[in-house]
């Protein structure tokens, strides 16, 4: 499994990712943002190939819905092929730990093997490093077992 970190600060323009195919996205929500940016990242996110898409932090569950909303609308609000469906979660409630285990473990897609996690992480500051260690020790560790505060 191959994982990978992305600052993505309120307001920015997102790169281009997922050409190594489709992944699994844990987008961490800690900054407000425009309706109108939220819509262009879910847009985003499933033209990029995100087919499994948890959302945790500030307003979470209205991620889950942008990024349906996406997916409905790049089909034409027609029946979407399994192998396009994209899953999306919200986890306003969970420590990030837990997040980060169920990504690890438990998050699958059904039809789609997802190898690979993009952490895309809408904050002011760079934490590349501190996310990637977070996942890894959330990989290993039991994930009731508390990790440092971000």
């Amino acid at each position: 499994m191959t994982i990978r970190y992305l600052h993505l600060p309120a307001g920015s323009e997102p790169p281009v990712i997922g050409q190594d195919g489709p992944f699994k996205g844990v987008v961490i929500i800690e900054q407000d943002v425009d309706p109108d940016w939220q819509n262009r990242i879910s847009d985003w996110l499933v033209l990029s190939g995100c087919l499994y898409m948890m959302a945790w932090g500030r307003k979470a569950t209205e991620w889950d819905d942008s990024v349906d909303w996406a997916n409905l609308t790049l089909h034409d609000f027609e029946d979407i092929p399994d192998d396009k469906s994209v899953m999306t979660t919200w986890h306003d409630d969970w420590p990030l730990a837990e997040v980060f285990f169920f990504a690890g473990h438990e998050a699958e897609h059904g039809t789609v093997e997802l190898t690979d996690v993009w952490i895309i992480d809408i904050h002011p500051d760079d934490r590349q490093g501190l996310m990637l260690q977070q996942y890894a020790a959330a990989q290993e560790d039991d994930p009731a077992e508390p990790l440092p505060a971000v």
